[in-house]
């Protein structure tokens, strides 16, 4: 058997430490408290995918929205219309294109979510701040490499 060189020692080294961070991480985003208005709707991962697309890039079509959360437009039709008929979103037509529906945020609900995903956010923002872009996107694509690797979905293509 031969000994692992200084490289993968410190790969080992690398991946030991984040095997004790991860379900830190975890553990630590599970207790961010849903704001009590919003108790009551049952929000799950899902949900909070789509409310951070749209309170940090504002409104958007169903397409639009699943394209960005790598679903299907059926998928997304499904869960806005579980949010909408809860209060939480807001359709409005497309000036532009009246067969098309612009999906935001309710205005009522505006400030309980970004109360709860505005920590997080400016985590991240402190996290990410001292890296250069290439940096960033280095980690990014870690990030998506190790969630493919544990999905069992390795050949995924990468992220744009």
């Amino acid at each position: 058997m031969s000994m692992p060189d200084a490289h993968d020692a410190g790969v080992d080294d690398t991946v030991r430490a984040l095997l004790l961070l991860m379900p830190r991480m975890v553990g630590r985003a599970k207790k961010i408290p849903v704001p009590e208005a919003l108790r009551s709707f049952s929000l799950a991962p899902r949900h909070l995918s789509l409310l951070s697309y749209l309170l940090f890039d504002g409104p958007m079509t169903v397409n639009e929205l699943a394209d960005r959360l790598q679903v299907a437009p059926t998928t997304v039709s499904l869960l806005v219309g579980d949010l909408s008929r809860q209060g939480i979103l807001e359709r409005r037509e497309d000036d532009a294109d009246r067969r098309r529906r612009i999906i935001g945020i309710a205005p009522a609900h505006q400030p309980a979510i970004t109360s709860w995903l505005a920590p997080g956010a400016a985590a991240w923002r402190k996290a990410l701040a001292p890296l250069t872009p290439d940096q960033r996107q280095t980690f990014v694509d870690t990030l998506l490499t190790y969630e493919a690797a544990v999905s069992g979905e390795e050949d995924r293509p990468a992220e744009p």
